[in-house]
């Protein structure tokens, strides 16, 4: 069977997260990893300079520049 060649491109940007701020990314997806969480979203916002992590169907944490983290409180959006 012959599958259909698929070329994409991906859009390629530096991220800078500071140290503090990946050490404490990797911190919290071990954590959601141990606790079997699946992972659905990893975002590096770039003007706020915040990591947004969105695990399971409704863990919402973000990691500021100086790598401490919080979950997000709905009432917040």
């Amino acid at each position: 069977m012959l599958y259909p060649k698929v070329c994409a491109t991906i859009e390629e940007r530096s991220i800078n997260p500071t140290d503090e701020q990946a050490q404490a990314c990797l911190r919290v997806c071990q954590m959601l990893s141990n606790y079997y969480r699946d992972i659905q979203l990893f975002r590096f916002n770039a003007q706020t300079r915040e990591v947004y992590i969105f695990a399971g169907d409704e863990l919402q944490i973000i990691v500021s520049r100086n790598g401490l983290w919080r979950f997000v409180d709905e009432t917040e959006l």
